[in-house]
């Protein structure tokens, strides 16, 4: 008598194997997450989102400026004469990279969007009604065409390496981002200030829009005597240096 032979079928062997496989992927997945969504819904929270990275970078200036204090304490001790010519130069150049404060007179102009009735009722171009970083940017080159000794945009001390871009409704500047409206503020020869930004064809286009109902974007020139600009302290960036003779 021939014993049947015992038909192996496919499944019996594919299913354990399919059951291991999603096992493992759980475990990686588990693992990866660390206990969070891998899939979170989108951050619609702008504003909340904002102030969460300005903490954040600001915590991360804090750290730099302790490590430059420890930095210059120790480079306090050296007694090598090379290294106190170097401290020397590094003192001389401070003010001109921004890293000083400076104080004095000067002037502050604020650009801000159009009320928003003026907005939700002209029939402008809605780009017309709105502060751009090109806007910012040509009152920045104005000032420093007319001499200024330092450049600051809501506090931030403008230096060499510092960018202005619009991120949505804010504006980023050295790496933290600020809502409308924007003081510009520069220090030096108030009266070449003003001069220099009156003459300036771009910011006169800026200004006779300021003067159109149905535009009335905003623009004000304060002059101050008493002005302060903090110095920078942010990172410095820079990839490629020459020394100066």
């Amino acid at each position: 008598m021939t014993t049947p032979r015992r038909q192996h079928r496919p499944w019996a062997v594919v299913t354990p194997v399919v059951f291991l496989c999603a096992g493992g992927l759980f475990a990686v997945s588990a693992a990866n997450s660390e206990g969070t969504d891998l899939r979170p819904g989108r951050t619609t929270d702008l504003a909340g989102l904002v102030q969460v990275e300005n903490r954040h970078l600001r915590d991360l200036r804090r750290e730099s400026r302790d490590l430059t204090r420890q930095v210059d304490a120790l480079s306090a001790t050296g007694k090598a004469l090379g290294a106190r010519k170097t401290q020397r130069a590094v003192r001389r150049l401070k003010g001109v990279a921004g890293l000083s404060r400076v104080t004095g007179e000067g002037v502050t102009v604020t650009l801000s969007d159009a009320p928003r009735d003026v907005r939700e009722t002209s029939d402008q171009n809605i780009n017309t009604l709105v502060v751009h970083q090109q806007d910012i940017q040509a009152v920045v080159n104005a000032m420093w065409a007319a001499g200024a000794k330092a450049v600051t945009i809501q506090g931030q001390r403008i230096v060499s390496t510092t960018g202005v871009q619009c991120a949505g409704s804010t504006v980023q500047v050295n790496g933290l981002y600020f809502p409308q409206p924007y003081r510009i503020t520069a220090i030096g020869d108030a009266d070449a200030l003003e001069q220099r930004i009156a003459d300036d064809g771009y910011l006169q286009v800026y200004r006779d829009q300021a003067a159109e109902p149905d535009i009335a974007i905003g623009w004000s020139l304060e002059r101050g005597y008493d002005l302060v600009a903090q110095p920078y302290t942010g990172p410095i960036r820079a990839e490629y240096a020459k020394p100066l003779k």
